[in-house]
């Protein structure tokens, strides 16, 4: 049995474990809710006996009440449970689903984080459905999608890089932790949207006079005077007359605090979520640097974080009990309102400032967790040695995440002093953009922290830059040439303005004339040779290929084969070296039904 198998069954093991959890769970939850209904019959045959026949004394119904309450209490934890059960089944499940190549489509797709503008995002489809981001993203809130987008979009340091990886790997074996991740908080993902929460955390204070606060407790105090005063039977005056001087006090204040309940509208949802994950984070023990330097972080005074976003929480709770309209009425005696409002408003001026750092810690353990679970879902995956300086890019038996298992196919790459330009020829099909997107995809990973897909990967620190999928226009008029041009000078910005960097060039300029097309290559590769760049270059113009012949560019020339089998065109996706010798293009047009004259003169290529 290999590991990924191992792994399969394991998650297939724990699965049915929760499903079995699950169905006790919902049995019990039968039987409770029967419970429920048949202490409510017993309580409505004894309020029958005790005021209908006065047979029994009253105090007889508290038993069925007391009953009936300790039962709604089961019953509230019982829900609870079988939530943590059905999140955990999802878990294992969502977990399979990677592990058995049927991920795609299921997950989330991180479209938002998709931008046109972005030097590789686009052409190794890091965003989007069926994307590597799906792939990964496991995390719960929007500060773990931020910080796993991040890390995607922006290559990080070396040292950051060995860090990550410290942890990642931690994290892989702590399969029981990555679960309790996936349970927390709400039953659907969280809404708290980071850059919103820091704002209001970091906004001027609203309610700033200290002295009110005496003012509001001293209105509250006499109101709950006048109200006893009311119910002993000295009249409404007193009631009256605080109502009058809590209105008066609402007028002056009332604009302060109708300003905290607006502004912390979109700021108290899904605050559970945010406090539970930061309470799992804050209680574990590890053993990597990175993640007890992230611990440390966050500890402040001897109070963790956790405790002071529930406090905030309960806050939030106590302002909204004022929406009960039994309570309103006590509610604006008490100057509830305001009370409430000051309170939020002190913890924001005590603890707002670390809102930022505090989501940061949370959305990085997420980001981290997801990475582990990538790695311990791809057994075979390695972590990359970095390298501090220069460029390097080593890679054994490397294959693309995103294809399934089964049908990835492996080859060897390696950039070095004496190889600085690949250029790719091959037919139709043969593998040529897919070798660029797994060169870019596992340096996008290995520059992140994560595992890689190969049997060896060594890599410096290389920013990239990519024109793979250029798209027309019609709405801005941009043609397709038009477009693959300038993202080739944003290649080229980004090969002089950030070096050294890695370029991955699909079938360049072919919008064009032979002509202008070989030429304008020509012009460009050099351009990122001498800047500095390594790279790899796909094309069909064999002509391109004679550039391998100037060894100032020390370029090497490697293409993909085919043949025809049983009418079908059959390929093995192997790199080798060399130019290609043959296309297959008139022999894909024949195989659709076209009637392309036989002429193998044509069908012989020559660099």
């Amino acid at each position: 049995m290999d590991e990924r198998e191992s792994v399969t069954n394991l998650y297939r093991t724990r699965k049915a474990e929760r499903e079995a959890t699950f169905a006790q769970l919902s049995r019990l939850d039968v039987r409770v809710s029967n419970a429920r209904l048949a202490l409510f019959g017993v309580g409505v045959l004894l309020v029958w006996l005790a005021f209908g026949r006065q047979i029994l004394a009253a105090g007889w119904l508290l038993l069925p009440f007391v009953g009936f309450v300790a039962l709604i209490i089961r019953h509230d934890r019982l829900l609870k449970q079988k939530t943590k059960a059905e999140r955990a089944i999802a878990f294992y499940e969502s977990g399979l689903a990677r592990l058995e190549d049927r991920w795609m489509g299921r997950g989330i797709s991180g479209d938002r984080f998709l931008h046109a503008a972005h030097p590789y995002a686009l052409d190794l489809d890091l965003f989007g459905s069926g994307s590597l981001f799906e792939l990964l993203c496991t995390v719960r809130t929007q500060f773990g999608e931020e910080c796993l987008a991040d890390w995607l979009r922006t290559p990080a340091e070396s040292t950051v890089i060995r860090a990550r990886q410290e942890a990642v790997r931690e994290l892989a074996s702590r399969l029981e932790l990555r679960e309790e991740v996936a349970i927390l908080g709400a039953s659907v993902r969280s809404g708290i949207r980071p850059e919103t929460l820091t704002r209001w955390g970091n906004a001027p204070v609203a309610l700033p006079v200290s002295a009110a606060i005496g003012i509001a407790l001293g209105i509250a105090a006499l109101s709950i005077a006048a109200l006893v005063l009311w119910a002993v039977g000295y009249g409404l005056l007193p009631l009256f007359g605080m109502a009058i001087v809590g209105g008066i006090f609402d007028a002056v204040f009332g604009k302060q605090v109708r300003q905290v309940i607006r502004s912390s509208e979109t700021s108290r949802k899904d605050l559970e979520l945010f406090a539970d994950m930061l309470a799992l984070f804050e209680r574990e023990t590890f053993t990597s640097e990175h993640l007890q330097a992230l611990q440390a972080a966050v500890k402040r005074d001897g109070i963790p974080p956790s405790v002071r976003i529930t406090r905030l929480k309960t806050l939030f709770e106590y302002l909204e009990a004022q929406q009960n309209f039994l309570f309103a009425p006590l509610a604006f005696l008490l100057r509830w309102s305001f009370l409430f409002a000051y309170a939020i408003e002190r913890w924001r001026e005590k603890d707002g400032k670390y809102l930022a750092l505090w989501l940061h810690t949370a959305g990085e353990f997420e980001a981290l967790c997801a990475l582990g679970g990538f790695a311990h879902q791809n057994p075979d995956a390695i972590f990359p040695e970095i390298v501090e300086t220069g460029i390097c890019y080593e890679a054994e038996e490397m294959a693309h995440p995103l294809l399934p298992v089964s049908h990835a196919v492996r080859n060897t790459l390696t950039f070095d002093p004496l190889r600085r330009l690949y250029i790719v020829s091959g037919s139709n099909m043969s593998g040529k953009s897919t070798l660029l997107r797994t060169v870019g995809t596992n340096a996008v990973l290995a520059l992140m922290g994560s595992p890689v897909l190969a049997s060896r990967f060594r890599i410096a620190p290389l920013s990239l830059a990519a024109s793979i999928r250029t798209e027309d226009s019609l709405q801005a008029g941009v043609s397709r040439f038009y477009a693959e041009i300038k993202r080739l000078s944003q290649v080229v910005t980004v090969a002089r303005e950030q070096p050294p960097c890695l370029f991955l060039l699909d079938e360049i300029l072919h919008g064009t004339n032979s002509h202008d097309r070989r030429i304008g290559a020509e012009a460009i590769l050099r351009a990122l040779v001498a800047e500095g760049a390594v790279g790899l270059v796909t094309t069909h113009d064999l002509a391109l290929a004679r550039i391998a012949e100037d060894a100032a560019l020390n370029a090497v020339n490697v293409h993909f084969q085919d043949h025809m089998e049983g009418g079908q065109m059959q390929f093995d996706y192997l790199l080798r070296s060399g130019v290609v010798e043959k296309s297959n293009a008139l022999e894909l047009m024949r195989a659709v039904g076209l009637e392309i004259p036989l002429d193998s003169a044509q069908e012989t290529l020559t660099p």
